[in-house]
């Protein structure tokens, strides 16, 4: 491709070389330049793309894309820009040919709700006959194929990949989490969603290596709204004035508040035996009832968010009301079945805010008792151990301390600082170090009437123990308990 025609959409200065050449390939990691490529000079957290200007011009690299100015052969074509990630997400648009322009594209963010609320997107316009692309913390798909994520938002390159290789398979739209880290590192530019949501805000991700402060996390999330044809915006949220502030697109609301231009009324609890949902009535733009199979009132928001984009594409009540009632995340909330007695879970909650989400919206159900079955991340704040540990020691009749990714720690003294945390509690608890165990101990253990949760893996499949990451899906935990249970009763073992 000609160089002129990817940097068309961008502001630049040419240091040296010839701007009409043609670029073989174009890369941001130095490993993957070839003869010809145009790299990008990438600063990051950890490593400063400037500093391998050497090694790309050794492996043929044509064209050099700086922030500032670095040493090169007079024939490598130097070009200049005021930020390169802002520049990588126009020239990556270029470069797959704008595949954006060819997907109706829907961006979700906030601080919760982003994941369950793209797969009810892509559970209700599939079910309506629409073809759909997804970009999210737990993969990405397009079509059949199934990528595993490593970052809720990709690099803008990956991005367009994704984009062009869903355009090319016949997609007609894509739903994509959108995260702060996205919005602030220029992932989400080159190209202006469709439409761009915007689910809720809370303290989360202030830290040196995220943001700085709520105000900066805020603006990062708000930059959304002005990337995008129509927001959508939770009207509920107590920042909502903050977080429209300077939009540019056109504004629609939704939420529970009457100002709201699609409301939820009449909500209420539904639930039985290894069954918990919610239900309530859409009201304002639109004028029907919901039952889901997810229960909380932020089941409520997320569905009611989904079915907000999906009016946009003339999808049916009927769809809409079906897609709902069969629309399923891994490991949110997941319901798995192992008893009638009694309900159990797979939760991805893996911090004290959402943990005490989630064990408040439990509570509401009133079980017989409340069951939470998590251990926490090695190589992370403690902080978190003793915060979780005294949340689930304050809302759970009943607490089952294990292990998660102990990393290079001492499973035992994560638990050792869970302990902590419960302690100034009169929470009741035991110590099971292996997970498998611990599981089977809370299988073995329930009561009729309870509602178990296993909470902090959610979608994760392995467990990262010294370096390296282990096979360890709880679903298939709990098959082999119940398979070994099954053997052990036909053998007259107790």
């Amino acid at each position: 491709m000609n160089l002129t025609s990817l940097l068309e959409e961008l502001t630049y200065e040419c240091l040296q070389g010839d701007l009409e050449r043609e670029v073989s390939a174009v890369a941001y990691d130095s490993r993957k330049v070839t003869e010809g490529s145009l790299f990008i000079c990438i600063r990051g957290a950890a490593s400063d793309g400037h500093r391998f200007v050497p090694d790309v011009i050794q492996k043929g690299a044509a064209v050099l894309v700086v922030e500032e100015p670095v040493e090169a052969p007079a024939e490598v074509t130097v070009i200049r820009v005021p930020d390169t990630r802002y520049a990588m997400a126009f020239i990556s648009a270029a470069w797959f040919g704008h595949p954006a322009r060819e997907l109706k594209t829907i961006g979700i963010t906030g601080t919760k709700g982003k994941t369950t609320t793209t797969y009810m997107v892509k559970s209700i316009l599939e079910n309506a006959g629409y073809k759909v692309g997804l970009i999210g913390t737990i993969e990405a798909v397009i079509g059949s194929k199934v990528i595993p994520a490593s970052h809720t938002t990709p690099e803008s390159y990956i991005i367009q990949q994704y984009f062009r290789e869903m355009a090319d398979a016949g997609c007609d739209a894509v739903v994509m989490e959108v995260s702060s880290q996205g919005l602030m590192l220029h992932r989400t530019q080159g190209f202006i969603f469709d439409y761009g949501i915007f689910t809720n805000i809370e303290p989360d991700h202030i830290g040196p290596n995220e943001h700085r402060d709520f105000d900066h996390y805020l603006s990062c999330k708000a930059l959304l709204l002005k990337q995008c044809r129509i927001g959508i915006v939770n009207r509920d949220d107590e920042h909502f004035d903050r977080v429209i502030e300077g939009h540019t697109c056109t504004l629609e609301t939704y939420g529970f508040s009457k100002e709201a231009d699609l409301r939820a009324e009449e909500a209420h609890l539904v639930g039985g035996e290894g069954y918990l949902g919610i239900s309530y009535h859409v009201k304002g733009l639109l004028d029907f009832p919901v039952e889901i199979d997810i229960p909380g009132r932020f089941s409520i928001y997320n569905s009611l968010t989904a079915i907000a984009i999906c009016r946009h594409f003339n999808v049916s009540e009927e769809n809409i009301v079906r897609a709902l009632k069969v629309a399923k995340v891994k490991g949110r909330i997941e319901l798995v079945k192992v008893s009638d007695q009694f309900t159990l879970m797979i939760d991805y909650a893996h911090n004290a805010m959402a943990l005490e989400s989630l064990l408040t919206t439990l509570k509401e159900y009133h079980p017989h008792r409340l069951v939470c079955l998590f251990g926490c991340g090695g190589n992370r704040s403690r902080l978190r151990r003793y915060e979780m540990g005294e949340v689930s020691g304050k809302l759970a009749d009943f607490t089952i301390i294990t292990s998660d990714n102990p990393r290079d720690e001492d499973p035992q003294a994560i638990i050792d600082d869970i302990r902590t945390g419960i302690a100034k509690t009169d929470g009741k608890y035991t110590e099971i170090i292996d997970r498998k165990e611990a599981i089977a101990y809370a299988i073995h253990h329930g009561e009729p009437g309870d509602i178990i949760v296993l909470a902090g893996k959610g979608h994760e499949d392995y467990q990262e123990i010294k370096g390296k990451k282990y096979p360890m899906d709880e679903r298939v935990l709990i098959r082999e308990i119940l398979e070994e249970d099954r053997k052990n009763h036909s053998s007259g073992i107790e």
